[in-house]
């Protein structure tokens, strides 16, 4: 009975180290983790570029509004 126990264990644990992933799915599974990885980086990048340019944007909208808004103050003051 200790014997076919044994067997058993030992059929159990070749078994299960066996269903484990092999060295090439390991290595596939690592560079598809990279891609990934360089995508997000790639897409953060782009995020920040498109927030740069719409604050630039922003920035010479809001220096024309300020400038015209200062010669609107200067044509009021010209006609009182």
């Amino acid at each position: 009975m200790k014997k076919l126990f044994a067997m058993f264990v030992i059929a159990g644990m070749v078994g299960f180290v066996a269903c484990g992933p092999s060295a090439e799915q390991k290595a596939e599974k690592a560079k598809q983790d990279s891609i990934a990885q360089a995508d997000s980086l790639a897409n953060v990048a782009a995020q920040q570029t498109r927030l740069a340019d719409s604050t630039a944007k922003a920035t010479v909208v809001a220096d024309s509004l300020a400038k015209a808004d200062s010669i609107a103050k200067g044509l009021i003051k010209v006609k009182k």
